[in-house]
């Protein structure tokens, strides 16, 4: 299993619409709609990178109204 941090940054006012569709995606676990120079956090997980970067590429990066994101990996630490 594979989890990771997607930052994303929006058009303005298009947070509401991307939070509903991304809590859809399967293997999200967690989104929110925050403050600061990103716009959404969300946690996903899945069963390896593969995966994860189809979920990334294209389930979430092609949403509508999304500007940026960047995909954190978690690490455990050793």
């Amino acid at each position: 299993m594979i989890s990771a941090y997607i930052m994303i940054k929006s058009n303005p006012g298009a947070e509401n619409d991307i939070y509903a569709k991304i809590k859809k995606i399967n293997g999200v676990k967690i989104a929110h709609t925050v403050t600061g120079p990103y716009d959404i956090i969300v946690f996903v997980e899945a069963e390896d990178v593969n995966l994860l970067g189809k979920t990334v590429i294209s389930k979430i990066q092609n949403l509508n109204g999304i500007r940026d994101t960047m995909t954190c990996i978690v690490v455990e630490p050793m």
